[in-house]
């Protein structure tokens, strides 16, 4: 079976770096250990050897087909959704009580990882139900989580979350889908929502949408959205009814072919029934919720998509012979064998940006999964904020490095494999075509880059990114403990001292109330940051890894170790000086992409 997930990575992250011991040693996690988590770990990756990666190609070969109204997703999606809702996957992190297994969120998001990087597209199923289960369970009424939850739970049913209209994309506040109230308190929905993905398929009986739309006679914009639960089928006496909710169509996907995207109709014939979820005109507040984790399982489904592209592009150099290594007059010896390519200095620079992206990455999402565990079930209310703050403030990023870079290590596993990259008789060409949505959905790069300029810099009045400081500097105090990390501490000292120039110059804009400018180059703050935040990571790698060298207290081989402390070194040569062209960017005076009145295209002409 070929690799396409480092589980011995995922392990260290969670045991040696993230110190996964203080998130079970939370009272709800009691019967969980060490130990427990790699056992799951372990029967995860078994379950994604036998039931996903052989899929993987055929899924987007086949693709889904749409035809007389209904789409047919590939038949082993049944399979996935029936197992692991046997195995108790889809909720696992639900309350005993719900019928789930408590397990911690950075177990959860490890196990995801592996899941997603054996198939992107079969995974997206699984993770939608879930979160739209969470949804219900966490606003809705104890008689919507049982007539729905524990269908969805076991993998009979499937969910979705229906946001997006043709006329509103990412603007919320103009959608225009509307709910009116029956007699029996349940709501007539009208309306059309596009790009939902897992939206109508054969491989569960019913699908349960998540559905933003309007009350009659509700405000406008944002604070008029209430939260439905519509199902594709409704429950009688007699079992499952249609509901009045057609597919108009599947959208043909450059990638993810395997992960069905529709555009469903409600209420095309007025009877369409949706049951509130909490109160009227709160809808969009309980969907963030959702949305929030989404936007870090779609980063999750970035960095384990580029995990997978990485390990074939290392199969591939170990394997692959061609040309010859220069010798001491800067010539080739013509009679020698070929050697490998990974002996290539070019070629391993490729493969070494591919590593820093994916485990830099891994790192930050199973940190992220921390501080949600800790934001959640913290004993101390002071801990519960702080971690809630940091996790506000690194959640665009977690979503965009892993969309945006993945795509950059992805391209250079493709050019890796030169010509070979190009074709189908290897799958870096898919890996390509999958990632490449991750950086669109659940909010694009730029949205996501005004959420961590404009809101999240700020949050609490800049309280989360003092917060996010501290701990910076705390790795940075570990790491000046060993003498060969102290110029990367050093540099990455400097670094924080760039952030803070970089603020105080762009929120003078802000307080001038000049949003636009404030905010103009908020794509470019973010790759700035972003940048800083995955340094922050390797530095914490390496400083785990000396410390495990220098005590002896090595769990894995020592050159596992000892490639944590180069990939450190090759960022922070390669990566983190790509920031000044940043600063330079952010700093400079001149405004070239704003409009002024009267010349709205004049740049263009």
């Amino acid at each position: 079976m070929a690799q396409y997930v480092n589980i011995n990575h995922l392990k260290f992250l969670l045991r040696e770096v993230h110190g996964m011991e203080e998130v079970l040693s939370l009272e709800r996690y009691q019967d969980y250990d060490l130990d427990s988590v790699d056992m799951l770990l372990d029967s995860v990756k078994q379950f994604s050897d036998q039931e996903l990666y052989p899929y993987f190609v055929e899924m987007d070969r086949v693709g889904a087909k749409y035809e007389n109204g209904t789409i047919t997703a590939h038949p082993q999606i049944r399979q996935v959704l029936q197992k692991a809702g046997a195995n108790g996957y889809i909720c696992a992190h639900f309350d005993y009580a719900d019928g789930g297994s408590q397990m911690p969120h950075m177990a959860s998001i490890a196990a995801n990882y592996i899941s997603s990087a054996a198939n992107n597209s079969a995974i997206g199923y699984i993770g939608l139900t879930a979160g739209a289960a969470g949804l219900i369970k966490a606003y809705g009424t104890r008689e919507l989580f049982d007539t729905y939850v524990p269908k969805m739970m076991s993998g009979d049913w499937g969910g979705t979350m229906a946001l997006t209209e043709p006329q509103a994309g990412s603007s919320l506040s103009d959608i225009v889908s509307s709910a009116s109230l029956n007699d029996d308190g349940s709501y007539n929905i009208k309306g059309q929502k596009i790009f939902i993905s897992a939206g109508d398929h054969q491989c569960a009986d019913n699908i349960i949408h998540l559905v933003l739309a309007r009350v009659d006679g509700a405000p406008s914009g944002t604070k008029g959205i209430s939260l439905f639960v519509v199902p594709k089928k409704r429950i009688t006496d007699e079992g499952l009814e249609a509901n009045d909710v057609q597919t108009a169509g599947e959208f043909e996907k450059m990638g993810q072919r395997g992960y069905v995207t529709t555009h469903l109709v409600f209420g095309e014939n007025n009877d369409c029934k949706g049951w509130l979820v909490g109160q009227e005109n709160k809808g969009l507040k309980y969907m963030f919720r959702m949305m929030n984790g989404a936007r870090l399982e779609v980063g999750l489904t970035g960095s384990s998509i580029a995990s997978a592209a990485y390990y074939a592009s290392l199969q591939y150099a170990k394997e692959r012979p061609q040309g010859r290594r220069l010798d001491g007059s800067g010539g080739k010896n013509v009679d020698s064998p070929q050697t490998l390519i990974i002996n290539h200095p070019d070629v391993r620079r490729m493969l070494m940006l591919q590593k820093a992206v994916v485990e830099g990455s891994s790192s930050l999402l199973l940190l992220c999964a921390k501080y949600l565990d800790l934001s959640h079930y913290s004993d101390n209310e002071e801990d519960r904020n702080k971690y809630n703050l940091l996790l506000e403030l690194l959640t665009p990023i977690a979503k965009t490095y892993p969309s945006e870079m993945g795509q950059t290590s992805i391209s250079n596993g493709m050019q890796v494999l030169g010509g070979a990259g190009f074709t189908t008789d290897f799958p870096l060409e898919q890996y390509y075509r999958d990632n490449r949505i991750t950086a669109i959905y659940e909010g694009t790069t730029g949205i996501q880059s005004l959420d961590l300029l404009g809101r999240k810099m700020t949050l609490g009045n800049g309280a989360a990114l003092k917060l996010l400081i501290e701990e910076l500097k705390t790795t940075i105090n570990s790491a000046n403990t060993y003498d060969d990390l102290k110029p990367y501490a050093s540099k990455f000292a400097a670094l924080i001292s760039d952030t803070e120039k970089v603020l105080t110059h762009l929120m003078s804009f802000a307080m001038q109330g000049k949003f636009e400018r404030f905010l103009a180059d908020a794509s470019i703050f973010m790759e700035f940051f972003s940048t800083i935040v995955i340094a922050w990571q390797w530095l914490q790698m390496a400083t785990a890894a000396k410390q495990a060298l220098v005590t002896g207290q090595t769990i894995r081989a020592r050159e596992f170790y000892e490639a944590q402390i180069h990939t450190l070194k090759f960022y922070f040569k390669y990566e983190v000086p790509k920031t000044k062209g940043h600063i330079e960017t952010l700093l400079d005076s001149e405004v070239l992409t704003i409009v002024e009145e009267g010349k709205e295209i004049a740049a263009f002409a």
